[in-house]
């Protein structure tokens, strides 16, 4: 069984709540699955300033913390080892540890940490 998954949300340019509630569903059938980590790939927005599905869905990711639906959420740019959520979840889900996004600071990804 896998540990860590990856959602590429933004491929098909979807709104914003279709972008929620994709993940939703993702995250649903990443706990069925047993993974751990998903990281969501949103992209970062055309602007400089963070997109829509950026900002947005971290907005949502903190409410799906309070929901105690997910464990915790890194944004991509704090994804380092440097970071002490980060070396707390590196801790419980090694395999992490080779994902190309650590210290890459990616503003364009999202990293769930699953319950």
């Amino acid at each position: 069984m896998k540990a860590c998954d990856t959602f590429n949300v933004e491929a098909s340019f979807p709104t914003l709540d279709e972008a929620r509630r994709r993940v939703i569903d993702e995250i649903k059938s990443a706990k069925r699955q047993g993974i751990r980590v998903l990281k969501i790939i949103h992209g970062y927005g055309s602007t400089g300033k963070g997109g829509t599905l950026c900002t947005g869905l971290q907005k949502s990711f903190g409410l799906r913390k309070k929901e105690g639906v997910i464990k915790d959420f890194i944004p991509g740019e704090d994804f380092s080892i440097f970071n002490n959520t980060v070396l707390s979840l590196l801790e419980a889900v090694p395999e992490l540890r080779g994902d190309p996004d650590l210290n890459a600071t990616n503003e364009g990804v999202t990293v769930l940490w699953l319950k």
